[in-house]
Parts: C-alpha cells; structure tokens; sequence
C-alpha cells in the first residue's frame, strides 16, 4: 500500500511540474523581428484606399441669372449642393520614422493621393439641375505622433494623430466649382503593427478633417459668364473630409 502511494505521488508530481512548463511553452511563442522596435529610425512606404467627401455650407442668397445683355433673364435661383456619393481613390506614401521612446515615436508620411468627387447642384425654385466631377491628384505631407501599446508576441496595437498638408496638383477648369489647390487636414486613427518574419504589416484606418474652406470665391477666370457664377455665389463654405486605410510595410 506505502509503494502505490509513493508511486501516486511521484506521478502527482510529474504532472505539477509538467503544467508550467507546457505554460511556459505556450506563451513563449518565437517572437519576429524581436529588435525592430529599438532602431533609433526606419523608413518603409504604404498604398492604399481613400474616400473623400466636401460639405457645403450654403449662404441663402439667390442668384438673378442675365441675357447676352446684361438684363435679367428668368426667375430669381437658388442653389443647393451637395455630394450625393462617395468615390473611392488610391493614395501611395512612402515613411520615416522616428523613435522618441518605448511608446512614442514621429511618423513624416509624404505621398500622393489619386481620386474624385461628384458634384450635384439642384435650383429649388426651378428644380434645374447640374452635375460636375471634381478630379483631385493631392502631395500629402502627413505628420503624425504614434502611441502604441504594448507588444504582445506579434502585434502590437497603436493610435496616431496629427496634421496633413495637402496641394492639389491636377489642373483646374473653368467650371462650375473651382477648389482651392491647398488644404489643411486634422487626422486622427489607428491601426496595428504586425511583426512578420521579415518585415512588418500596419494596417491603419485613419479620419481627416479639413480646417479651411477649399472653394474658391473668386473667379476671374469667369468674368464673361455671369451665369456661370450662380453655384459659387449661392456657397459660403466648403470643407473636406477623408476617409484613409492604409497598409504600412516597415
């Protein structure tokens, strides 16, 4: 009876001592790239998606459309627009980043941003109607503060802020609309780092809000067509927003 128990006990313990060591292995998983973290800086690039969307800020003031002579031609118009859809874009960057610590670090992103946007304007009084596309090609000079948390195994989650200059390279038309080729955006995200063998994947989904008005009031450019002032003239404002996700490889 004493040898069952002390062969009990012996197996009892075999057991106890097994467990943390079948813990330790499951936790330990092999770590990629386990240094990539402490360079004082890397470079890398992304491409990606975008969105962008303009919200009008409408004045109420109506516009008295003329003939050939200048004499009034018709009932007063008052126009309303808007972006009634959204077109997704392509947008490729390339990366410098800047280690401050554990935690923090400096990204400067520059790139271009490729896409479009629909325009719909409607006269109320009328119900005429006009349609434009608004093609875009933005220099993008994105620089944002990450805060990631902390590594676990192969991820390691993160937030970034900052600002984004932006110059609209594409030219310009004599059209209804004409935006102004610069822009100021406040940018907000998130996104996680993944540490692959070789390299790492971040993806990143990112808002931006645009802090000017982009429309452009004065247009000489239409001078000799009165008509063709009737939207500008019926806008107070217009701002941009985007919609950015992006893949970083570092």
């Amino acid at each position: 009876m004493n040898n069952i128990k002390i062969v009990f006990l012996a197996v009892l313990a075999c057991v106890a001592s097994a467990i943390p060591v079948q813990a330790r292995t499951f936790n330990d998983k092999v770590q990629n790239r386990p240094y990539a973290d402490l360079r004082k800086w890397h470079l890398g690039f992304s491409v990606g998606l975008f969105t962008s969307d303009l919200h009008f800020t409408h004045n109420g003031l109506e516009f008295q459309p003329v003939d050939e002579n200048g004499n009034p031609a018709g009932a007063p118009q008052l126009w309303r627009a808007e972006q009634p859809d959204y077109q997704p874009g392509f947008c490729v960057n390339g990366l410098f980043d800047l280690r401050l610590n554990n935690y923090f670090s400096l990204r400067l992103s520059p790139g271009l941003y490729f896409g479009s946007r629909n325009i719909s304007m409607l006269d109320i009084t009328t119900r005429a109607t006009e349609r434009q596309n608004i093609k875009s090609a933005f220099l993008v000079l994105p620089v944002d503060l990450k805060f990631a948390a902390q590594r676990y195994r192969n991820a390691r989650p993160y937030v970034v802020g900052g600002i984004m200059p932006a110059f609209d390279v594409n030219k310009k038309g004599s059209e209804f609309l004409k935006l102004n080729t610069t822009d100021f955006y406040l940018s907000i995200g998130f996104g996680c780092d993944f540490y692959l063998p070789f390299f790492k994947l971040n993806p990143e989904l990112k808002f931006c809000f645009g802090l000017t008005d982009v429309l452009t009031h004065d247009r000489p450019d239409l001078s000799d067509d009165i008509n063709g002032m009737k939207i500008t003239q019926s806008l107070k404002k217009a701002t941009s927003k985007m919609i950015v996700l992006t893949f970083y490889f570092e």
